[in-house]
């Protein structure tokens, strides 16, 4: 799960949060501008300049995609073999009105919004056989499958444990909060909120009384005066309910195996083949996560408008397939086909999870996209965990076909970038603290920290997280397979790889304090994504794709 974001929805602290980071747009610039390493694309005009350019389909499989957005609809995907909301499938693709592309976690009555994670599922699917099972009566295969449950079990009973202790105290830090601001209000008074008048009142015995002056002092003492006490204890609470909000969501459908939303879409979840379902509401209930990744592949660039997306000659077609939950393998493996199948020449996937549900049929996807040379971007994940030793769904491995009773051997899907998420600081933190590595399942990196982009209604917003990272190395690969057509997926992959920044010093590894290892350990390429070095080489290399004459581009 990558919800993006993308680390957590809220930040969770006494008092106004500050942010300190680079100027937006940060990403786009040259390597080391503003003690950055940044990809390199602010003059990406100028070194593209007469060079001819086609444009290019990027699907985003993601939580949706405002396509109105000021910044993006003149980019959107258009299906030309639809007429709109007519209620006929006029193109015969088994998708009814999809004009700006498709949405496989909505149903004829509405949307997907809140969902389990994909552990709460496998738990549900199998307690009733295995809840009160006794392990001495069950045949070896049930005893594999036994041990599954147990640690899926074990997970989810630790999650309710944990987060339903947050819980509580966070009800009981609102309580006090509201206690205490309010005791600190009535013994100042009419009194200026000062350091000086608060140092005047002694709390003595009164806990309310302490707490609210605790408060007081912390804020002024961090964060600059106050103007009202109601306003600063409507600003705390706020940021209280959003961690109760977190925390009970986290309750009542991340880990609830009672908890279902199948019926919404309506389809035949036990046909796991099954592939024309869902409804043409490509935005969804909440899309800021899809919005803010469409925007960093293709915002439009140099409109004075909002932000600038790392491609110009690119068209976004939105697949809704992303809830706040874990998504599902079935939507997932659909996603990636109605993308391939309709255009895209590359796709971005910006999530992920621990577990799979049926891991065979997303491959089966993949393996299709590859045959169809279609580029997939995907994000490495947000946990700080090493993919080379934690699961990470989905991901670019596969068994090869066996002979006999030999098995396959484990094969990688050449057509696959797996990104990390970069920090705006080029020292020890170059890593963003969140990020997943590995030196053999994570490809390379790009900036991943305080992105700015487009978010619904016209607004724009900072996000962090590898979902910011992967749509940066997407829109390079767009900019490629835009000016330089005639590049396959894997000779683009090969020139991303190729051509990274290479950081040449030792970084903290993400999820521990002090723990170093140079840069290039946590990655294959050991580098950031360079958009100029890639052209520079793409200009080097012939292609190996076939054209049409449609296809040879424009100036």
């Amino acid at each position: 799960m990558m919800k993006i974001l993308t680390i957590l929805p809220f930040c969770i602290f006494l008092g106004f949060s500050q942010s300190y980071a680079q100027e937006n747009g940060w990403h786009l610039k040259d390597a080391d501008l503003n003690g950055s390493v940044g990809i390199a694309a602010s003059n990406l005009e100028s070194f593209l300049k007469g060079h001819a350019a086609s444009t290019v389909v990027v699907a985003v499989i993601d939580s949706g995609v405002d396509v109105e957005h000021e910044d993006l609809k003149e980019n959107v995907w258009v299906n030309t073999g639809e007429i709109p909301n007519n209620g006929k499938d006029d193109d015969n693709n088994g998708y009814t009105d999809d004009v700006h592309g498709w949405n496989f976690i909505g149903g004829p009555n509405g949307n997907v919004n809140d969902e389990t994670l994909e552990v709460t599922r496998l738990y549900a699917r199998d307690r009733y056989k295995y809840e009160n099972a006794d392990p001495a009566k069950l045949s070896k295969d049930e005893k594999k499958n036994y041990e599954q449950f147990l640690v899926w079990k074990e997970k989810i009973e630790a999650e309710v444990t944990k987060n339903t202790g947050r819980l509580e105290r966070y009800q009981e830090s609102k309580s006090n909060v509201n206690r205490g601001l309010g005791a600190i209000s009535e013994a100042l008074g009419d009194k200026e909120i000062t350091l000086d008048n608060l140092l005047m009142i002694d709390p003595g015995d009164d806990e309310d009384l302490g707490i609210g002056k605790n408060i007081l002092t912390d804020q002024l003492t961090k964060g600059g005066p106050i103007e009202s006490i109601e306003e600063l204890k409507n600003g705390i609470n706020a940021e209280i309910d959003g961690a109760i909000e977190y925390f009970n969501g986290q309750l009542n459908h991340y880990y609830n195996p009672d908890f279902d939303t199948r019926h919404i879409v309506g389809d035949n979840y036990a046909d796991q083949n099954e592939r024309y379902y869902g409804n043409n509401d490509v935005d969804g209930p909440e899309s800021s996560h899809g919005t803010h990744v469409a925007g960093i592949i293709g915002a439009v660039r140099d409109n004075g408008v909002g932000m600038d997306g790392v491609a110009s000659h690119v068209q976004i077609m939105s697949v809704r397939t992303v809830p706040n939950g874990d998504e599902r393998d079935k939507d997932v493996a659909n996603a990636i086909r109605y993308a391939v199948d309709n255009g895209a020449s590359i796709i971005n996937m910006s999530f992920g999870k621990g577990f799979s549900w049926n891991e065979k049929i997303v491959e089966d996807a993949i393996k299709y996209a590859e045959k169809k040379d279609v580029l997939l971007v995907h994000a490495a994940g947000n946990s700080s965990n090493d993919n080379d030793i934690e699961d990470n769904f989905p991901n670019d491995m596969y068994t090869g076909k066996g002979f006999l009773f030999f098995k396959g051997k484990e094969k990688n899907f050449k057509n696959w970038i797996e990104v990390g998420a970069l920090n705006y600081d080029n020292g020890e933190n170059i890593v963003a603290p969140f990020s997943n590595y590995g030196a053999k399942n994570v490809d390379l990196f790009a900036p991943g920290m305080e992105i700015y982009s487009t978010t619904p209604d016209n607004n724009y917003q900072s996000m962090q997280g590898t979902s910011m990272a992967a749509p940066v190395v997407a829109g390079v690969a767009a900019v490629l397979r835009s000016h330089f057509p005639a590049l396959t997926a894997v000779q683009v992959k090969t020139i991303l790889m190729s051509t990274v920044t290479k950081v040449n010093h030792q970084v903290i590894i993400p999820g521990t304090k002090d723990d170093m290892k140079p840069f290039s350990a946590l990655s294959i390429s050991g580098g950031v994504v360079n958009i100029e070095k890639a052209v520079k080489l793409a200009k080097m290399t012939k292609g190996k794709k076939k054209l049409k004459k449609s296809n040879q581009g424009r100036a």
